[in-house]
């Protein structure tokens, strides 16, 4: 027996796909996923000793990927780059083009499709399995991030380590925790 209160729980779908299907819904989901990461990336706190400034940025991105899904996650964090590299001012600290951190803005392209795929599967239903696709998402913006950051701004690994990963763990952390509780407080609201 299938109802629409059923519907929306079988793995295969994430939170965007319960919007009636439209051309017009997924492209303004994409410009609005690119949006969003545009505003996210505006908090930003920079870190002593380090280019990166902590943001909002991988927070949304992440968010991104799995409330829309692998396909419009990618699109959204593509459009969001290729706006930023013809000048849009939406990097982080409101700069665009270029920079030695443009590495971890990569790395969140891949990172989208990465948890877009675990939601398709359910990843973003418990807090557990939440908890985890955000962490691989973080884990693959830093595996690009990182060793551009390295090559970038010409530092040694355990410089880049120590300017590019390390200072961030703990607001990562944070932030694993928020999509821990929104996502699947999320699905909890639709299934009502």
């Amino acid at each position: 027996m299938s109802t629409a209160a059923a519907t929306p729980a079988r793995p295969g779908k994430v939170l965007a796909d319960l919007l009636p299907a439209s051309r017009v819904r997924d492209l303004a989901l994409v410009l609005g996923g690119a949006a969003l990461t545009g505003l996210a990336a505006q908090i930003a706190v920079p870190i002593p000793g380090s280019p990166v400034p902590v943001t909002g940025q991988t927070f949304a991105a992440l968010l991104v990927g799995t409330t829309l899904g692998a396909r419009r996650g990618v699109s959204s964090l593509a459009v969001y780059a290729l706006a930023g590299l013809a000048g849009v001012p939406w990097f982080a600290d409101g700069t665009s083009g270029i920079r030695v951190s443009f590495g971890y803005i990569l790395g969140m392209i891949l990172a989208t499709a990465v948890v877009g795929a675990l939601a398709r599967r359910g990843a973003d239903r418990s807090v557990p399995r939440t908890a985890g696709a955000m962490l691989l998402g973080e884990a693959v913006v830093y595996a690009v991030g990182v060793p551009y950051l390295a090559y970038a701004a010409d530092l040694s690994a355990s410089q880049a380590i120590a300017a590019g990963l390390t200072p961030f763990l703990i607001g990562d952390a944070v932030k694993a925790a928020l999509a821990m509780g929104l996502l699947p407080a999320a699905w909890k609201l639709v299934k009502r």
